[in-house]
């Protein structure tokens, strides 16, 4: 859907050369690598792994290895996930949720060949949502809240009616049974890093092919923001880039230093290197908010004021975050601040809400309506404890404890949606960004000491 479109735009900002041939080389040690699975894989020690590269990997200003390289490997350990576990306890599923260690151990090139690797063990998978810096707001207050209030409708439409929809289904009504089968979800990720230098040879070209006509976006799906190019003749470009260090709203400090290692080349219009592979963004932290109690989410926002390219005299740069991968449902705002998309606070709770109100409505004149009032005793079950209420509430008869059942439920939802601690906002080391910078007309100023450790 739009993570999927969003990527498509940022990769067609790359630099021409992914298409290119690669012309083989060294890896060197402690090149980050991203991949992503695109199946559901059985959560099971020793399942096999095959990955693919989310970016093409360059070294040199040479590609290596294109977008889209399989990267296979295993399932080395299944390590408990307490936190989940807990989480899901209290919702009546008591499955033993685990959380898979990875180790990735070769690349298969397009041509067949096999090139073994070493790589640390890959740990916290997610997904990977791709934000897009939408444009400056139209409007005050009421048309921001109307815009916030469009996100979520679109998000709820989405569950039901977006791609996949009959795995969801699946998978939630697997949510109400007390044990079900696990797996590592498609759509996973990992950036691992590799141990040592890798020689990767040379390929040939991959066959060309014809732009497909984007797909008809759907009415839950948000618009897409308006692609910025490049403007070559007055030195404006998108640079993909790794963040060299994390960065958290819980944890940053406004000023605090940070810098990112552009990760694949920029050509000019004549092919020659604007921005080589390996030059450094220097900036700092602009703003850090974490997040705190009754849903409040966490903010972070962060530029980078310095290039400095190897070999060169520093360049002043103004740049604008358009673009960043998280393994949470963030989004940027037009100047680039980061914070959590807006949620729904408000349906979960009252559906359960009146799921739990149902074994309270008794008919007590018509002893006859004994069967449709152990229906209502498993509908208010079922909205505290899954099929473990259900099954409490039709044993029971007591509607008053179907009922209690079912508040709980409701009242967990409205705790996690409206007094819990909101979501905080990190990036991970390595994590991609993307950033449109333009050179300043003015001196290049001296690092800070603090930048330069």
């Amino acid at each position: 859907m739009i993570c999927k479109t969003a990527l498509a735009i940022a990769f067609s900002l790359s630099s021409y050369a992914a298409l290119c041939q690669t012309e083989g080389g060294t890896l060197p040690a402690g090149t980050p690598l991203a991949l992503r699975i695109d199946e559901h894989l059985p959560m099971r020690n020793g399942q096999p792994v095959r990955a693919q590269l989310i970016y093409p990997i360059y070294d040199d200003d040479k590609l290596l290895l294109p977008r889209d390289t399989i990267v296979t490997g295993s399932v080395v350990e299944l390590r408990n996930d307490r936190s989940r576990r807990i989480r899901a306890a209290l919702g009546g599923d008591f499955t033993p949720f685990h959380k898979p260690v990875v180790r990735f151990t070769s690349f298969v090139l397009a041509n067949g060949i096999s090139v073994p690797f070493a790589s640390g063990e890959a740990i916290d998978g997610a997904p990977i949502f791709h934000a897009i810096a939408t444009p400056p707001a139209k409007g005050g207050f009421l048309r921001r809240e109307f815009d916030g209030l469009l996100t979520v409708a679109r998000s709820d439409v989405a569950i039901v009616t977006g791609p996949e929809k009959a795995d969801r289904f699946v998978q939630f009504i697997y949510s109400q049974i007390p044990y079900h089968p696990q797996r590592i979800e498609k759509g996973t990720a990992w950036t691992i890093e590799t141990l040592d230098s890798v020689e990767i040879p040379a390929e040939p070209a991959p066959p060309a092919t014809v732009a497909a006509d984007p797909p008809k976006r759907h009415f839950w799906e948000e618009p897409l923001p308006p692609v910025e190019p490049a403007h070559a003749d007055t030195g404006s470009w998108i640079v993909q880039a790794n963040l060299d260090e994390p960065i958290s709203s819980e944890t940053s400090k406004e000023g605090e230093a940070i810098k990112a290692t552009v990760a694949e080349p920029i050509f000019n219009p004549d092919h020659t290197i604007a921005i080589p592979q390996g030059s450094t963004l220097i900036g700092a932290v602009t703003r850090a908010k974490p997040a705190r109690k009754f849903g409040r989410t966490g903010v972070l926002t962060f530029n980078f004021r310095q290039l400095q390219i190897p070999h060169e005299e520093t360049r002043i740069v103004e740049t604008r975050l358009t673009g960043a991968d998280s393994a949470r449902d963030i989004a940027l705002n037009s100047e680039g601040q980061a914070k959590s998309k807006p949620q729904d606070k408000i349906t979960l709770p009252i559906i359960l809400a009146l799921m739990a109100s149902r074994p309270l409505d008794q008919d007590h004149h018509d002893g006859a309506d004994a069967g449709n009032g152990l229906g209502k005793n498993a509908t208010g079950g079922a909205a505290g404890l899954g099929l473990v209420g259900t099954v409490i509430g039709l044993a029971g008869g007591s509607p008053n404890i179907a009922a209690g059942i079912g508040y709980w439920g409701a009242a967990r939802a409205t705790y996690y949606r409206w007094i819990a601690k909101g979501q905080k906002i990190d990036f991970a080391k390595n994590t991609r960004i993307v950033v449109q910078t333009t050179p300043r007309r003015s001196a290049p100023i001296k690092p800070q000491g603090s930048m330069d450790k």
